[in-house]
């Protein structure tokens, strides 16, 4: 499973890559229209390497996958794999309130499939298992949820305000979060 979804992360970010478009023009200036492009694909880039880092984190805290675990775990990567399609439309049109909203959909179910995949891997393992205490209520996670559904109905009063706080939130998650490092060293 974790093979696996290394590789589709890689590539989600390789077709992101992609779609960033070489300018016309020779000098600096050229480079200007491509700003928010450039950004949305930075936003979106550190929200996939927080997606992959906190999945290799879960995998390192379990024995075992079944069924149940595995479409989870689809389900997390199907929302991943938008990721490009809405950075693209959102750095396309200059964070727009319909791109913006779109962007937020897919980081918001990106946010509740990885819950979800993580209510699978605690009642596959058990609420006393490693990855349960490591988690516990998962504060930051809720948050998260509640912060992207705010800047989804924020984006059609100021978008910008909520590319800022869709960034708010992948800044949380930057903040390494050694619990489960810690309890399995143990």
């Amino acid at each position: 499973m974790e093979a696996f979804s290394d590789g589709v992360i890689a590539i989600i970010i390789t077709i992101m890559v992609l779609e960033l478009r070489i300018p016309r023009g020779a000098d600096p200036s050229a480079l200007l229209p491509l700003v928010p492009v450039f950004v949305s694909y930075l936003l979106s880039f550190v929200f996939l390497g927080i997606y992959w880092s906190n999945h290799h984190h879960l995998l390192q805290a379990i024995t075992r996958v079944d069924g149940r675990v595995l479409w989870a775990n689809l389900h997390l990567l199907f929302w991943l794999s938008l990721t490009p399609f809405v950075t693209g439309w959102m750095g396309e049109n200059s964070f727009a309130p319909w791109p913006v909203a779109a962007y937020g959909a897919v980081l918001l179910s990106s946010a509740i499939a990885y819950f979800i995949l993580v209510r699978a891997l605690i009642a596959l393992h058990g609420s006393d298992s490693v990855l349960a205490t490591a988690l516990g209520s998962d504060f930051k996670g809720k948050v998260s949820v509640g912060i992207y559904a705010v800047a989804i109905l924020f984006c059609f009063v100021d978008s910008w305000v909520s590319g800022g706080l869709y960034l708010l939130v992948a800044i949380m998650w930057l903040v390494p979060d050694r619990r489960i490092e810690k309890l399995i060293a143990r």
